[in-house]
């Protein structure tokens, strides 16, 4: 076997992409907006109906969009929190570039306002570098990838806007430096599917996934 490290959002990050594509590919086969289906079905997850109403609020859900771009929506919970994210592409000629993402978070009782912003951000960044950017080839028993040199993470000119709407809560404190990684690969991918009508399935994202 291959021995492997820890992962920012351990199982959560694989667990919700699965999850969320799915229920994006539930939701247009019922022919159900996707908000709309996630609110039927999370009648008893009223805190994760709360963030997907905030963010789908914030992200103008249902305003339409230009011809190559494409809005999608994921939502989470884990360590305590509950995040929902809307991530907004474009793709273009087998690139896609996610120009925007908008978070909601429910982490219960917040202490530092400004912490919670900055570890969804980061969240987030991190995992858009896992969805786009990152996969690891072994070879001759080895592994090709070294550093940050053949490594690569998102750069600041390929960052997206980010917005981060804290949603106020009495309830206890959850986590914040790890909740804001799963949402963010599935609703990208949710995206895509709304700008090309095509699921993507698999991680990282390539050219391939959008002829």
């Amino acid at each position: 076997g291959v021995p492997v490290g820890f992962w920012r959002s351990v199982g959560h990050s694989t667990n919700a992409f699965v999850e969320e594509t799915m229920i994006d590919e539930l939701a247009a086969a019922a022919k159900v907006d996707p908000v709309e289906y996630r609110r039927k079905i999370l009648n008893e997850a009223p805190r994760l109906k709360r963030v997907l109403d905030v963010v789908a609020s914030k992200s103008n859900w249902g305003k339409p969009m230009e011809k190559g771009r494409g809005r999608g929506i994921a939502v989470h919970h884990s360590f305590g929190s509950f995040v929902a994210q809307v991530a907004e592409v474009t793709v273009d000629g087998g690139k896609v570039k996610v120009d925007r993402v908008i978070c909601a978070v429910d982490c219960g009782e917040v202490v530092h306002p400004g912490i919670v912003e900055s570890q969804m951000e980061s969240g987030i960044i991190y995992g858009l570098t896992a969805a786009l950017k990152s996969s690891i080839k072994v070879e001759d028993g080895k592994t090709k990838q070294a550093n940050f040199h053949n490594f690569k993470l998102i750069g600041m000119d390929e960052a997206p806007a980010i917005e981060v709407h804290i949603v106020a809560s009495g309830d206890a404190p959850g986590g914040t430096g790890e909740p804001g990684t799963p949402p963010i690969a599935p609703a990208v991918a949710n995206a895509i599917f709304a700008a090309t009508g095509k699921r993507i399935r698999h991680l990282p994202i390539t050219s391939d996934d959008l002829k």
